[in-house]
């Protein structure tokens, strides 16, 4: 089963990566950004087709490893 993990920073958190990002785009005459947040992107191949399981394991390594709970939200989408 394939899954995507989207892990982004919670409102209201300073992203000073995605602010320098908005910069660069502004430099090279990229007009209409108002903002621009960075997160991360896992895609996943798990080895069983039962979803709940593959659900809870997804959300297991989210908060284990792949985002850091204080700072971050998760979403977990199975294919």
């Amino acid at each position: 089963m394939k899954a995507r993990v989207t892990v982004t920073l919670k409102s209201g958190v300073l992203d000073p990566q995605g602010k320098a990002i908005e910069g660069a785009l502004r430099s090279l005459g990229i007009e209409g950004v108002a903002s621009v947040r960075q997160g991360k992107l896992f895609d996943v191949e798990l080895d069983t087709t039962d979803r709940a399981k593959a659900e809870a394991a997804l959300n297991e390594a989210c908060e284990k490893l792949l985002a850091n709970t204080v700072i971050e939200n998760y979403r977990v989408e199975l294919a």
